[in-house]
């Protein structure tokens, strides 16, 4: 997962890192468009009410230590594009409200309607995306009426982007560290990727303030945003959480029941999965994902793999194996396509339908040898822009990850997990294995707990499931669902990552209408 730092050039494992993003910005080539002919016209009700503080529960808004936090003065500025942007304060460590402070950036694209019924936090996922860039894209990622009633609000989680961001490498590391070996064969190679991924944490403590890598968790986030939500002004929180964004909304829920609003959780993530079970359910996903894909390339006329759809799948794990040991011409000498950024290409185009026409043009050029459109997919995913620099995912999201994700497990044990997983789910499964070693090598233990989250007296969540999602796979959906006891699924018959503004005009007005009004799908309900 992490290569090594300048200072040993040592060689590394680079596993892939399957990120939970919502598909747009910067984690994909373009943004779907929605198969919403107009959306709901369902007329907004008034968000519900807060419910009672559970007894022995303390309400950190009515809690004098921090009470700074939660009256602070801010100023909102214009930003463009009809937004407008703020910084607010937070302390680094939420047990320590007199110690150091953090800054949160915020954008806000106000209601367009003359009666909003209140604001709408958003995150796209990752860990270590930025909401700022999803709240960005809004006018095309939720639909018309939720825009007129709700200011849609982004920000940079902890961590993140603009909001003291943690810092590993600089983007020649980067460009290292993303080509470097993904599946080591043999000991020697073990050793030098458990090596690797020390260096690596090494890098990050030496580049970011050490406190902030220590308090970048999900339970840290969220109670920053519930200090967002009273500085919006309102009582109760409503959010649009996909993928990971999905694990914050859910903390959120189980932490302040009392101030849940509308919330959508669009991609979900089980909360109870250990690490080990986590990076298997992604390795299915992608593996339920690359066999559509695959019936879907010999269905036409230009697919490369050829025969059974059993066929294709060995040919192209054929060619992933290659890859291995020789590396593609991309047209840059500098960076040749290596089998991690191979597999990295892969798994980006099976985000979305939308970009199968790319994997299936990036494979043709790799059959004859020229690996420059799998690069092309691949610099999408990892957030590298074509002057050579980077976005700052890769660093955030192990940091995150890690605090968030116990990885108990041995370098041993996750090689033995990662063959295993290999020859279930190949060519992906055990690149994806191989995620877990460093969280494994991470300086810091994880503060999360993996567990059910019930939030018990939150209002109705909607939780959306897409039957074939291959970051999030349905199980999760319909996990979490059951698991909350507002929790109500909505399912959706799709080969995409997250359901809502995706093709299908059931989901979008359904999660429209209960944006606006609190009203529920029927159980059982599901769109095609």
């Amino acid at each position: 997962m992490f290569r090594s730092d300048r200072r040993e050039h040592r060689p590394a494992v680079r596993s892939l890192i399957l990120l939970t993003v919502a598909l747009l910005g910067t984690a994909s080539c373009s943004f779907p468009s929605s198969g919403s002919d107009g959306g709901s016209t369902a007329t907004p009700t008034a968000l519900p009410s807060p419910g009672e503080v559970p007894s022995g529960v303390t309400d950190p808004a009515t809690d004098p230590q921090y009470s700074k936090f939660y009256d602070q003065k801010v100023n909102w500025s214009d930003c463009g594009d009809g937004f407008q942007c703020m910084k607010y304060e937070v302390p680094t460590d939420w047990d320590d409200p007199t110690g150091e402070k953090i800054h949160i950036s915020v954008n806000k694209l106000p209601a367009s309607g003359d009666e909003p019924i209140g604001s709408m936090l958003v995150n796209p996922g990752g860990p270590g995306v930025s909401g700022l860039d999803y709240a960005k894209v809004a006018r095309q990622a939720f639909g018309e009426s939720i825009l007129r009633s709700y200011a849609v609000v982004g920000f940079d989680p902890r961590g993140i982007g603009e909001s003291d961001p943690i810092k590993c490498y600089d983007n020649q590391q980067y460009d290292q560290y993303t080509s470097s070996e993904s599946t080591p064969d043999d000991q020697a190679e073990i050793d030098a990727a458990v090596a690797g991924s020390k260096d690596f944490a090494a890098a990050c403590q030496a580049n970011t303030n050490h406190d902030l890598l220590e308090h970048v968790d999900t339970l840290s986030t969220i109670k920053d945003m519930d200090v967002l939500r009273a500085l919006l002004g309102d009582q109760v929180l409503s959010y649009h959480g996909a993928s990971y964004g999905t694990y914050l909304g859910a903390w959120y829920a189980e932490t302040f029941p009392w101030r849940v609003g509308r919330m959508t959780l669009d991609g979900a993530i089980d909360p109870s999965t250990t690490a080990e079970e986590y990076v298997a359910g992604q390795a299915e996903g992608f593996s339920r994902a690359l066999r559509a894909y695959v019936t879907d390339c010999q269905d036409g006329g230009d697919c490369p793999l050829r025969g059974s759809v059993d066929d294709g799948l060995n040919q192209l794990a054929t060619l992933v194996d290659r890859a291995d040991s020789s590396a593609l011409d991309t047209g840059d000498p500098a960076r040749p396509l290596t089998q991690a950024l191979m597999l990295t290409g892969i798994a980006q185009a099976l985000y979305a339908q939308q970009l199968w026409p790319m994997l299936t043009t990036g494979l043709t050029q790799a059959v004859s040898g020229d690996g420059s459109g799998l690069l092309t997919l691949a610099d999408a995913y990892l957030e590298r822009n074509d002057n050579g620099t980077y976005g700052q995912t890769l660093a955030a999201n192990p940091a995150i990850f890690c605090l968030d994700v116990p990885e108990t497990r041995t370098p041993d044990q996750i090689a033995e997990a990662a063959e295993k997983l290999n020859q279930q789910f190949p060519p992906l499964g055990g690149s994806i294995g191989w995620g877990g070693l460093g969280c494994s090598q991470w300086p810091y233990k994880a503060v999360m707990e993996r567990k059910e989250l019930h939030a018990k007296g939150a209002a109705p969540i909607l939780v959306l499931g897409t039957v074939d999602d291959p970051a999030t796979p349905y199980e999760w959906a319909k996990a979490l669902s059951s698991q909350l006891d507002s929790g109500h699924l909505l399912t959706w018959k799709g080969t995409v990552h997250t359901a809502y503004r995706q093709g299908s005009a059931c989901v979008d007005e359904k999660v429209e209408d209960y944006m606006l009004t609190g009203a529920l799908p029927a159980d059982g309900t599901t769109c095609k």
